[in-house]
């Protein structure tokens, strides 16, 4: 379908001009917004379990949480007796799943009835009001609910105003969401060091309080570039939507197999924000000189940091590769991001039992972050990618949603295999880890030709 005939169905027309970083600048306030909504939720995400965990859920506290007790009695129906850690890793699973999960519907919303700029901005408000509300014990389910709607309104309209910037062949938007995601990891970097420094030594809430601004700043962004970004009225005559073609419903299936796939990797990637705070809290050796100690939420900076420094040269690599014709394809690269998790995961239990009784030396985490960095690129960004060029027009900021359905099922998996930190010990942890990864890889590679040749990947994707 050309350009034209997607602008005539209601679907915005992308934007040529090339002023930011050879791309058009619409794609520069998407990702300055994309990078302070990451400050404000990765700031909140950084102290969540270890607020939780460490404060909230204790006795004398819990109490003043209005309705936890039934939150408490509906999960542990469902997942059995859990120790206040396994809750806190639970409520965390359930929380960042549904977070992943509400952008189906954020992006169904923003096709048909809001429109992508007024989804965003509601998106946004609601997840200002949801930080702030975190300051307050009694309101904290109310506050997680805000988090959860607001982002599911902004993750998958905001990603997919990226892909309109473009035509359906423009080999630009696999940089583009490369750029796209580089935002996130600045914010995702600077949050852990504001944010994760303000509530571990000077209180909690003062934490939540400074992702909440965070997020105000991105909406202020926004706003200032909204001309900038394609029209995206949506489609309310029946004749005005883009329809489905035939052959698009089979594509809509694989990319959700696919996106089951990357779900493996998500389930790593998760425990990341969910159990590893705890084991570095408890396992790892963070002291500095001057009796001075690390603090956890630092690492999830590291986390971040390593992902910037390595973008330039992975883009570089491939660049190169590029030119010699021997790039991997999408799919090549995603199966490679998730062995690279699987070794990373490999570091942390060979790190665990190397050290005996000993404390574990922090050069092991910081490797593994590092490792870490190269699986996110290979894997994130070029997922997101695909899904978005392969997408059927009809239904595309939906599915573009949909691929957080990986994220979704990530984040309760992973609050799922928390319980078994404990009883299991952490080096046999990272080894379930390890194996889980290991398969994200294998699966791709054994269903690579299908996906091939249902999303009609090009010739030069297969190489």
């Amino acid at each position: 379908m050309n350009i034209i005939a997607e602008a005539n169905q209601g679907i915005a027309s992308p934007v040529s001009s090339a002023e930011f970083l050879g791309h058009p600048r619409g794609l520069a306030y998407i990702a300055f917004t994309e990078a302070w909504e990451r400050f404000s939720f990765y700031g909140m995400q950084a102290l969540l379990v270890l607020y939780m965990s460490g404060y909230l859920l204790q006795p004398g506290v819990v109490e003043q949480v209005a309705g936890f007790a039934g939150l408490r009695a509906a999960v542990e129906a469902v997942f059995g007796t859990l120790s206040t850690q396994a809750l806190a890793g639970q409520i965390f699973g359930l929380y960042i799943g549904l977070v992943y999960f509400m952008p189906i519907f954020g992006g169904l919303l923003g096709d048909r009835l809001l429109g992508r700029k007024r989804a965003v901005l509601i998106g946004a408000a609601a997840m200002a009001v949801g930080h702030f509300l975190m300051a307050f014990e009694a309101s904290f389910l109310p506050a997680l609910a805000a988090l959860i709607i607001g982002s599911g309104l902004l993750k998958g309209n905001l990603a997919a105003q990226v892909g309109a910037l473009y035509s359906k062949d423009d080999r630009r938007r696999d940089s583009a969401y490369t750029t796209y995601c580089t935002a996130i990891n600045v914010g995702a970097f600077i949050a852990p060091l504001v944010c994760g420094t303000l509530g571990e030594f000077y209180g909690w809430h003062y934490g939540f309080g400074a992702a909440g601004i965070g997020m105000l700043i991105g909406i202020v962004i926004y706003l200032s570039g909204a001309r900038y970004l394609p029209d995206d009225r949506p489609s309310t005559a029946v004749g005005e939507r883009p329809k489905l073609q035939p052959g698009d419903l089979r594509k809509v299936i694989v990319i959700l197999v696919l996106l089951s796939i990357t779900a493996l990797f998500w389930t790593v990637q998760t425990q990341v924000w969910n159990t590893y705070p705890v084991w570095l809290r408890d396992e790892v050796d963070r002291s500095l000189p001057f009796g001075l100690m690390l603090p956890v939420t630092w690492f999830q900076a590291l986390d971040s940091l390593s992902v910037l420094l390595f973008a330039p040269l992975v883009m570089l690599l491939w660049r190169r590769q590029a030119q010699r014709g021997a790039e991997p394809s999408d799919l090549g690269k995603i199966a490679l991001g998730c062995g690279f998790f699987a070794v990373a995961c490999l570091l942390l239990s060979a790190g665990q039992a190397l050290s005996g009784e000993r404390a574990v030396p922090v050069y092991w985490p910081i490797a593994f972050h590092f490792i870490c960095a190269a699986s996110y690129l290979y894997v994130a960004p070029i997922a997101l990618a695909l899904v978005s060029r392969a997408a059927p027009a009809a239904v595309n900021a939906m599915m573009v949603g949909s691929y957080y359905l990986g994220l979704f099922v990530g984040g309760i998996a992973s609050g799922w295999l928390a319980r078994f930190y404990e009883p299991a010990g952490p080096a046999f942890f990272w080894l379930i880890h390890m194996a889980i990864a290991l398969a994200g890889a294998l699966s791709v590679l054994a269903l690579r030709k299908m996906f091939i040749r249902v999303l009609d990947l090009k010739e030069q994707q297969e190489a």
